[in-house]
């Protein structure tokens, strides 16, 4: 990424000829060019400090993702941004965003719906992330997160807490901490092993009673 993106940029300009430390190309450019000036915006996912640096320095807007963990997480990769304006003055302030898995519900009983959807699909997660299991009819197998070191990431209570999931009310108590801390747009992520109807009436309701609030 960090030698493809400044060859991206030039490639958008002009005629453009590359001699890096990965690969190389003779003279070459981007057709169509872009409409936009100078460039469409650019978004990085980031989360190691070299990657906030390097964000900064190319201008480029920041997409951060705290997995399935504490809104402490959240306030690391914040730091990090701000740690990366200190070191490069007179860059701009990209757009920081942050990403959640997102399901919001009628009644705060159905909270174990989300959750116990989300159990099943980490587990399909960490059986191709760690090579735990095998594939059954195109599917990875549910492994039991039960047996994983890494076991309490996938606490039931823990996702209810940490994720974007809850009634309209508490999504929207959720959000503003995301909002007080200097979280400029929020991403939902959807499905997460969840069922069409139910993700179709997550979606309307965080259109519907969730959004306004932010208007």
């Amino acid at each position: 990424m960090f030698e493809m993106l400044p060859v991206v940029k030039a490639l958008w300009q002009g005629d453009y000829a590359h001699e890096g430390e990965f690969w190389s190309f003779p003279a070459a450019t981007s057709v169509p060019k872009p409409l936009q000036k100078p460039h469409p915006p650019i978004w990085i996912a980031a989360r190691s400090p070299d990657t906030y640096d390097f964000a900064v320095k190319q201008e480029c807007n920041i997409l951060s993702w705290p997995l399935t963990r504490p809104m402490s997480e959240v306030e690391a990769y914040k730091g990090r941004m701000e740690d990366a304006l200190a070191a490069n003055p007179g860059k701009r302030r990209p757009i920081f965003a942050t990403m959640r898995h997102s399901v919001v519900y009628d009644r705060k009983e159905d909270w174990e719906v989300p959750v116990k959807a989300a159990i099943r699909q980490f587990g399909q997660f960490e059986n191709l992330f760690k090579n735990l299991g095998d594939v059954a009819n195109g599917f990875p197998r549910t492994i039991p997160l039960s047996e994983l070191e890494n076991r309490g990431e996938y606490d039931p209570r823990m996702l209810h807490d940490n994720l974007m999931f809850g009634t309209p009310d508490q999504v929207i108590e959720k959000l503003r901490a995301y909002e007080a801390l200097g979280v400029d747009q929020f991403t939902y992520y959807a499905s997460l092993g969840l069922g069409m109807k139910e993700q179709k009436r997550s979606l309307r309701l965080f259109i519907d009673e969730v959004m306004p609030a932010f208007a």
